[in-house]
Parts: structure tokens; C-alpha cells; sequence
């Protein structure tokens, strides 16, 4: 279809073929974009994202997004690969040191949860703040981040990933009101079904988290291609209006209360 012909973007977070933002950059190109892959340099060592970026034909730029001179110096390798200024820019960092270390909610280590918050959420922020000084978005821009609803709700085993959810949701907010008044650039969060992604494999009770969601949802949980397809929407031209928005996808379990379907 082209929906994203003759854009140019960023994609973070790309590991592996269980990443959501795997599938996002797979897309995009797939729609038209031309896009550069990003991630840490542990991620380029053992993850695939080095061979997805080569099979892509794009660059693949490491980049640790709590550092400000990274970030700096990706925004910058940014704007020289593409000429100048670019369209899009998706935010798929999640990690809790408290969650991997199986520290539950109530006996949390707080030097660890600094990490969660930083990595999750503040890094959005620095991104955003990065982006710009540097001015770099063209008009019409479209900024996403990923999201998950117990930013919203109380989700058993999701620790202090929940809190940084928040917390990225807040900044969508604050900066949208900045970028969108003085840019028309746009910044929205997508609230995506439980996804088994690498990040997600280590939260208390993923299987039956996915499996009860997936059981309540009317139309069944979005999986990560099915997320890549509406973000890919989100950095099109035919959302240019949409902004400062928490946008679930998850198949109707946000609106969905406890029922039982007529048999």
C-alpha cells in the first residue's frame, strides 16, 4: 500500500523476531519507509538486529537511550544519513532489573527501580528532549511509544514496570502539548495486548496473564504484527490530527468488563 512512502524514521528496540518493534521496522520498510534500527551495543552483540538491519538494507546505529550524548550523536548520524530531518520515531524500551531479579511490589529495591524508571520510561523524555533541541522531526511528525494498560490498572506480577508505564504516559502528555503547539509534530502511546516478548518473558504469570486476556478481549489478543500495522498507522499521514493519546490495542479488553458469552 506505501502508506509510508518517502518517509524516514527511527526504530528502537529491536532484538529479536519477538520484539514488537522487530515487526514495526519490518513493516515500515514493507510500507515504503526508510528507516535506521537502533539499540544498545549488548543488543547488536546477541541480539539479530545487526542481520534484520541487513536484510532491511538500513543502518543499524548503537545507541544507549538513558544516555543523552548517545541519543545526541544518534539524532545527529540521524539527520546526516537522511539528508535533514526525518518523520517518525518509535520508543520500544522496557526493562526492570526488580522484575528479572524476581523482587515482587512490596519488597522492592529501590537503586533497581531508579533503573526501571530510567530505562522504561525516562529515556522517553531524553529522547523527546533530544529530538527536540535538535529540531530534527519535520512538520507532521509522529512520535509512538509502547505501553501496556497496568499503567492504568492494577495488573498482578507487572511490579514497577506499571509505575514506569505511568510515568511514560505522562511525558506523551507534557511534550505532546510542546511538540504539537510549537512542531505539529504528534506523540501518542500504544497500550498493546500482553505480548511474549523477551522483556515480557521474565513478568510473574505471563502465560495465564496472556491467556485470560486473550479469553476476555471479543476479538482475541493483538499479537506484535498486528500492533506494527497500527503503528505504521500512527506514523501516516492519515492520523495527522491524533495526538497526546494512550491508544489501546488490544483486541476490547480495555472496555470489556466481566462477561459471559451466550452460547
Amino acid at each position: 500500500m506505501e502508506l509510508l512512502k518517502g518517509k524516514k524514521g527511527i526504530i528502537t528496540g529491536v532484538l529479536n523476531d519477538k520484539s514488537i518493534a522487530w515487526y514495526v521496522a519490518k513493516t515500515a520498510v514493507e510500507q515504503g519507509a526508510e528507516i535506521i534500527m537502533t539499540n544498545t551495543a549488548l543488543a547488536g552483540r546477541f541480539g539479530q538486529t545487526k542481520a534484520l538491519a541487513e536484510s532491511l538494507g538500513c543502518p543499524f546505529i548503537e545507541a544507549d537511550a538513558t544516555s543523552i550524548d548517545d541519543l545526541t550523536r544518534l539524532t545527529d548520524s540521524a539527520m546526516e544519513h537522511f539528508g535533514g530531518k526525518f518523520d517518525f520515531v518509535l520508543h520500544s524500551i522496557g526493562m526492570s532489573p526488580n522484575v528479572r531479579k524476581k523482587h515482587p511490589y512490596n519488597d522492592i529495591d529501590y537503586a533497581l527501580m531508579d533503573k526501571t524508571l530510567d530505562i522504561s520510561a525516562l529515556s522517553f523524555h531524553k529522547m523527546l528532549q533530544t529530538l527536540y533541541k535538535k529540531d530534527a522531526l519535520n512538520e507532521w511528525g509522529s512520535i509512538v511509544a509502547l505501553t501496556y494498560i497496568a499503567a492504568d490498572r492494577a495488573i498482578w506480577g507487572y511490579n514497577d514496570m506499571a509505575d514506569a508505564k505511568a510515568l511514560l504516559q505522562s511525558i506523551t502528555r507534557n511534550f505532546g502539548v510542546i511538540f504539537g503547539s510549537e512542531r505539529h509534530v504528534r506523540i501518542n502511546t500504544v497500550s498493546q495486548s500482553p505480548t511474549a516478548t523477551t522483556a515480557g518473558q521474565g513478568i510473574e504469570g505471563m502465560d495465564r496473564m496472556l491467556q485470560w486476556a486473550d479469553s476476555v478481549s471479543p476479538l482475541g489478543n493483538a499479537d506484535a504484527q498486528d500492533c506494527a500495522n497500527y503503528v505504521c498507522t500512527l506514523f501516516s499521514d492519515f492520523t495527522r490530527k491524533v495526538t497526546m493519546q494512550n491508544l489501546y490495542h488490544d483486541g476490547g479488553f480495555s472496555s470489556t468488563g466481566l462477561t459471559v458469552h451466550p452460547e
